[in-house]
């Protein structure tokens, strides 16, 4: 991140940052998006925890240049977190949580190999999504009480989720918690 960009991003200006493409096909109660997002190239990790700095380590270093080509690889947003226990879902298995950078989209043909065993690449399918988006600090209690929220609304309107909510996270820590766009999500049986 240059230093512009982290200044910027202070105030929740995502600017030069990449986003993963997605057209919204429904609005619900409470703001929650059915989306419907294109297929795309991510690399992941696991994590032992929600939080798990070293998994955002694992990453990074992957962007940074961490992979066979030796290439410096552009963020981009959001940044997914999946395996959050909530006690309203089926329990997620430990060793299936799981944090995933999508690539940008010049890399989907052909993005460059990570040396770390850790790390994957993986091709994410076209996917349907119902989403909220929240402020604040994502902290554990914040999600919770917002996929509670997503879960209700999605009920309300006779809408059947398929497997775990998760988090999508667009800022680093340090941006002002009021200006954060952080969202909870849970995929959708294909239209």
């Amino acid at each position: 991140m240059t230093i512009l960009t982290s200044v910027l991003a202070v105030f929740g200006i995502r600017g030069p940052l990449e986003e993963s493409t997605y057209r919204v096909t429904r609005t619900l109660d409470r703001g929650v998006e059915i989306r419907v997002y294109a297929a795309r190239s991510a690399v992941e990790t696991g994590m032992v925890r929600e939080g798990d700095s070293d998994a955002f380590r694992r990453l990074f270093a992957y962007i940074s240049g961490s992979n066979r080509n030796g290439t410096r690889i552009a963020m981009t947003v959001p940044v997914e977190a999946t395996g959050q226990r909530i006690a309203m879902t089926v329990p997620v298995e430990q060793d299936a949580a799981h944090m995933r950078f999508f690539l940008p989209t010049d890399l989907t043909g052909d993005p460059p190999a990570p040396t770390d065993p850790k790390v994957g690449l993986v091709t994410v399918p076209e996917q349907r999504l119902a989403v909220l988006r929240f402020t604040g600090r994502a902290t554990e209690r914040a999600r919770k009480k917002q996929t509670v929220r997503l879960l209700k609304v999605l009920a309300e309107a006779g809408i059947a989720a398929e497997g775990a909510p998760f988090f999508m996270g667009y800022d680093p820590p340090f941006t002002i918690p009021l200006l954060r766009r952080n969202e909870v999500a849970i995929r959708l049986p294909a239209a």
